[in-house]
């Protein structure tokens, strides 16, 4: 099987395949895929992380029904005609039709929010952090992609707050922003922070902030988004407290989510012709030891024994480890094998490493080996892992500036959005400018957080008025 992923459409989905990440296209409901032992480890390390920075901000994890009244997504009018082409009901039980259609969950602003009136009652009780992971079902009519765009988004984290003010709600956007940094710094996930267009916010938001990266092919994936909610669904469910000062408010709400997407986007940007490329702190093995055969049958013995010495010494250690001992392979057959699964170390033992001072460890990242001390084997390791980050990091990184470009024409944003670059352009802020240019050039991610976003001194290239911000605008997913 050959890799190649200039084609990345082929290179991901065969990747997903062939290295057990994520199986798609075989069960017989579209949209939907299934986490094999491999891929749902990796899953499980990836929330690992989350729930780390979640837990450690004051976030409670809680788990709501899937099914929510169809009485209840309506409450909020704005947020309902955003979902209402993609929610699957539930009409029967049995062979009886329901008084009331049940949404599968599309999200859970109104569930949380029905509850939220029922728990709160004072200024004491906030801010009230909440978050689940859980399946959400959307009826998506585009085409489906493993793991980017899917019917049963299998992995949805959502967080849900209430807070006294409004600012308390914008400062928990901001805090929610530096949460979702901090999680894709440590997977070395590049990303571009930008608020979205009116627009293009989350249906019943007053604003959203999103977290995009550049996939290998050029477009641009929505990784992450944040959303101030306002009052807009404490109003319609009711959700009042009563304040310090003896009145009684309305709570102002944000949510926040996650999705599979944090994996494919792992996935996309980190890997290369030979498959994975796992950070070490998530890999499902991030230690592979490979006995290499050895003609002399007392030699094979030895080599076998140092092997399972070395494997149960990082066990010990924590490592995740495998020893591969099977012996209908070759030594280069388990090299392709855990190559391609993206494991990070591979330990060979072989006849000099069985009398010698020092153990051969291939380094996934850099595809080459190097000699470690036995004896030093557990800190060079670690010090590795860290090299490890900081260069897929660095080499994401790169990638993804390259790909990012200033324009002040609309004939150059054109151009080189068909190219799939990301264009920075400058932008006026009226809303019939941003649609013309959704409509000519490519979507508009909208103004860039995490850049200089006044176009001070320049002109929108739509309709020629000054404009106030840089807006990015690309293809996307």
């Amino acid at each position: 099987m050959k890799l190649d992923k200039s084609n990345f459409s082929e290179w991901f989905d065969t990747v997903l395949r062939e290295a057990g990440v994520f199986d798609y296209g075989r069960y017989p409901v579209k949209g939907m895929g299934v986490w094999p032992p491999f891929g749902f480890k990796l899953r499980k390390y990836v929330l690992n992380i989350i729930r780390e920075y979640l837990d450690s901000t004051g976030h409670e994890e809680v788990l709501f029904p899937v099914l929510i009244p169809k009485t209840l997504l309506e409450k909020e009018s704005e947020h309902i005609r955003g979902f209402e082409d993609e929610v699957f009901w539930v009409t029967k039980g049995g062979r009886e039709a329901l008084d009331i259609p049940l949404a599968l969950r599309p999200t859970s602003e109104t569930a949380i929010s029905y509850m939220e009136a029922l728990w709160i009652s004072s200024y004491k009780q906030l801010p009230m952090k909440l978050y689940q992971i859980v399946p959400v079902y959307r009826y998506e009519t585009k085409a489906t992609r493993p793991l980017i765009r899917l019917r049963e988004v299998s992995t949805f984290k959502e967080a849900h707050t209430a807070h006294a003010t409004f600012e308390d709600a914008d400062e928990q956007c901001a805090e929610a922003i530096e949460i979702y940094k901090k999680i894709y710094d440590r997977l070395g996930i590049p990303y571009m922070i930008n608020q979205r267009p009116s627009w293009d916010k989350f249906a019943g938001a007053l604003y959203t902030v999103a977290f995009d990266t550049v996939m290998p092919d050029g477009r641009v994936l929505q990784i992450g988004t944040v959303h101030h909610l306002g009052q807009n669904f404490s109003i319609p469910f009711e959700i009042r407290f009563h304040t310090e000062d003896g009145d009684k408010d309305y709570v102002w709400q944000t949510s926040y989510g996650l999705s599979d997407r944090v994996i494919a986007s792992l996935i996309a940007v980190h890997g290369d012709d030979r498959g994975l490329v796992l950070p070490p702190e998530v890999a499902p093995v991030q230690v592979v030891v490979v006995p290499i055969p050895q003609k002399d049958e007392e030699a094979q013995r030895k080599v076998l024994e140092e092997a399972r010495r070395v494997k149960e010494a990082l066990e010990e250690k924590g490592w995740r480890a495998v020893l591969d001992d099977r012996e209908e392979l070759t030594p280069g057959a388990k090299y392709y094998e855990w190559e391609l699964k993206g494991v990070p170390f591979r330990i060979e033992i072989g006849k000099k490493e069985v009398e010698g001072e020092e153990l051969t460890v291939a380094r996934r990242d850099l595809k080459r080996r190097v000699k470690v001390r036995k004896e030093e084997l557990d800190q060079r390791l670690r010090e590795m892992s860290a090299e490890f980050l900081d260069n897929i990091k660095k080499r994401a990184w790169d990638f993804m500036k390259s790909r990012i470009k200033r324009v002040e024409s609309l004939e150059e944003a054109k151009e080189l959005v068909e190219k799939r670059y990301v264009v920075e352009m400058p932008w006026c802020g009226r809303e019939e400018c941003g649609l013309k240019v959704d409509e000519e050039v490519g979507r508009v991610l909208g103004i860039p957080l995490d850049s200089e976003s006044a176009a001070e001194g320049k002109r929108c290239p739509v309709c020629g008025r000054e404009a106030k911000w840089w807006v990015r605008v690309a293809k996307t997913y």
